[in-house]
């Protein structure tokens, strides 16, 4: 029998994660629990955050919140993909796709008969069997319809978006559904001395906020997870080298694409990420192997167009809390763990861990299995998504002594089992609950030279098909689907665009 509904829930911090966990404990629960947000303007956010993956749609769709007012209104632009640059060898570049490699037309996947055809001397690239890259390569961007036959229907998108603008879009839906905004900076956490949960906050002003549940919202500093209940942080600074990030806005320059670009530098990567009234770009690097004036003059010497602000300066740290969930506190976003955001995962980590705690909401008893089931679930999708982000340092063939040094770093088991099956069968083995899945892997491994000398001996049991007429007519229809479709600063124009600047 539940022991009853808990009566109030308070949210430390703002920001993306602060008002995507109440948007959506709000929707979820209406008035039934009092909802807080504790947020102080004095503290700043990280925001810098601009890309997303596609399941952050189902997210927006859940709130009931309408795509075209939210494009508008946090500015953004479409995502079909990851274009990344150097990555592999230092001229190389490939496509991460939001989507499947064409459409199967045999029960061997596609792949394998690309494959075969590329051992028998056919160099055309797996890029070209995507339907995402048939559309960023002209830089047309529209919706899937909605037919499984029809090759149009199998990309899918995300999208690119101010994270400031979104926690205030987020804001406003959350205060007209009851969230309670408290303005403050927090001086600390006290606990029950007796069963040790949170009991409350004091603010510097010396106004006390009680609780009976609380998520730490509060990026970094961990004010809860780390400061009042002390859980550790497993480092993975020996996986992920990169520990700061430069960034700067820059103004538009010719048409927005639909799609993020990663360009591998001397000692880390850089990103551009296009919206409607400027351009996001940023420099992840590692400190051991440039200084931070390098680490900028890289960045604005490679900016396409001039720059808005100066140079903003971030530290961190990857890794993640040992428990993201302890006694009657869970922590969301920054302050459970951070992964560089090369595969743009922030948010989505965020938008997991709101949705897990919806699904293992704790009655008054606190049941101590919540938080268990909490922490497994958490821990493996962090430790899944940190092996897909290693396996772009990994495989490389970069010469710098950066590149160098993460081409022959040991790599995490599960890893090296994966690309070992790759590379020895052409045989993808990522499990199919993970969030990256089997075309993800696919355009990675091929983009950075990983490439199989074997492939699914099926193939060559099934003469009746023939794959290289199948590829090229594939090919062509994409080509000509892609054509169908309006540019994306027309779809921009036309469906969402963003209010003219005050």
């Amino acid at each position: 029998m539940n022991a009853g509904l808990i009566e109030r829930i308070v949210v430390v911090g703002g920001g993306s994660a602060g008002w995507m966990t109440a948007a959506a404990l709000a929707n979820a629960v209406g008035k039934s629990i009092a909802i807080t947000v504790v947020e102080s303007e004095e503290i700043g956010t990280v925001g810098v955050g601009e890309a997303t993956i596609p399941p952050i749609k189902a997210f927006n769709a859940l709130l009931g919140i309408s795509e075209a007012e939210f494009v508008a209104a946090t500015r953004g632009s479409f995502k079909l993909g990851i274009q990344f640059v150097g990555w592999g060898a230092a001229e190389s570049r490939y496509f991460h796709p939001f989507g499947t490699y064409g459409a199967d037309f045999d029960r061997v996947s596609l792949y394998h008969y690309w494959l075969r055809e590329r051992l028998a001397g056919d160099k055309t690239p797996i890029d070209d069997y995507s339907m995402c890259w048939a559309l960023a390569r002209t830089n047309r961007f529209g919706p899937p319809v909605d037919n499984p036959r029809d090759v149009r229907s199998t990309h899918a998108y995300a999208y690119h978006f101010d994270a400031g603008l979104y926690a205030r879009f987020l804001r406003r839906y959350s205060e007209d559904r009851g969230v309670v905004r408290v303005e403050g900076k927090i001086l600390e956490a006290r606990r029950e001395s007796l069963s040790g949960n949170v009991s409350h906050l004091i603010l510097a002003d010396g106004r006390e906020i009680a609780g009976d549940f609380f998520v730490d919202c509060s990026g970094f500093r961990a004010l809860l997870l780390d400061g009042a209940l002390g859980i550790g942080f497993e480092d993975w600074s020996h996986w992920l080298p990169c520990d700061r990030a430069v960034a700067a806005p820059s103004a538009n320059s010719g048409p927005i694409t639909p799609y993020t670009r990663s360009t591998a530098r001397a000692a880390g990567w850089q990103w551009r990420i296009p919206l409607q009234h400027r351009q996001g770009n940023g420099h992840v690097y590692c400190s051991e192997f440039v200084s931070d004036d390098e680490a900028a003059a890289v960045l604005t010497e490679n900016l396409e167009s001039a720059p808005l602000a100066e140079p903003r300066f971030l530290k961190f740290k990857a890794g993640r809390r040992k428990v993201a969930w302890s006694k009657n506190c869970v922590s969301i976003g920054l302050a459970g763990g951070f992964l560089e955001p090369l595969e743009s995962t922030s948010l989505h980590l965020i938008q997991t861990g709101v949705e897990r705690l919806l699904r293992l909401l704790p009655d008054r008893s606190h049941d101590p299995l919540n938080a268990e089931e909490y922490n497994r679930a958490t821990s493996a999708e962090f430790d899944r998504i940190r092996d897909f982000i290693i396996l772009h340092y990994y495989a490389n063939t970069r010469p710098e002594p950066f590149w160098q040094a993460c081409a022959n770093m040991a790599i995490p088991d599960e890893l090296a089992y994966k690309i070992k099956h790759f590379i020895g069968s052409g045989r993808l083995v990522s499990p199919q609950d993970e969030l990256f899945r089997n075309p993800s892997w696919l355009a990675v491994y091929l983009g950075q030279g990983l490439v199989p000398d074997r492939y699914d001996v099926l193939a060559d049991a099934r003469p009746a098909i023939d794959a290289a007429e199948q590829l090229r007519k594939l090919r062509t229809l994409m080509h000509d689907a892609a054509a169908t479709f309006p540019t994306h600063d027309d779809y921009l124009a036309q469906v969402c665009r963003a209010p003219a600047l005050g």
